[in-house]
């Protein structure tokens, strides 16, 4: 049973991603319904049932806007779009602190952003208007999109109808 399922709120809105197995155990138990299935089931010795691919909770689950996500280099990178935010390169990507640490600058994410390894060099402790590097985008928290396709190694075509940032 390998595989991911996205589960959608009740009200649509992308929340997780969870394995194959997990979705059955929520369909089972009608605390999903099925929205979006693979067109081979999964089958038993005896039954056959739909391989979902989407889900959505029956009740709605709230979310709370203020939880903070971990700051990982990948979350990082898929935030920028795997591009360096000073010159747009897409090669030996690093993590920049446009305020340096030595400089006060905190580890969040209005304060991270993606840099090649030449970029970040160049910067090295100076503040961005010192040395006339300015990030392309502003830094600011990904969107909760972000977390799910990187919880998967491929995003199936099926969830960019679900995914707005897809």
């Amino acid at each position: 049973m390998a595989g991911h399922v996205l589960v959608l709120n009740a009200t649509y809105e992308p929340l997780n991603v969870c394995t194959i197995r997990r979705a059955c155990v929520l369909l089972l138990k009608e605390k999903a319904e099925l929205v979006e299935q693979r067109e081979r089931p999964l089958r038993t010795g005896t039954m056959s049932f739909p391989c979902p691919v989407v889900i959505r909770l029956v009740s709605y689950v709230r979310v709370p806007r203020t939880h903070s996500r971990r700051i990982t280099r990948r979350a990082v990178f898929a935030r920028d779009e795997y591009r360096c935010q000073y010159c747009g390169s897409p090669a030996r990507l690093t993590v920049d602190h446009v305020v340096p640490r030595s400089r006060g600058g905190l580890s969040s994410w209005e304060n991270i952003v993606t840099s090649c390894a030449p970029c970040n060099l160049r910067k090295g402790n100076r503040l961005t208007h010192e040395i006339g590097m300015v990030p392309h985008t502003r830094p600011r928290p990904p969107e909760p999109d972000v977390f799910i396709t990187l919880a998967t190694p491929t995003v199936p075509k099926v969830w960019h109808t679900y995914l707005a940032t897809v």
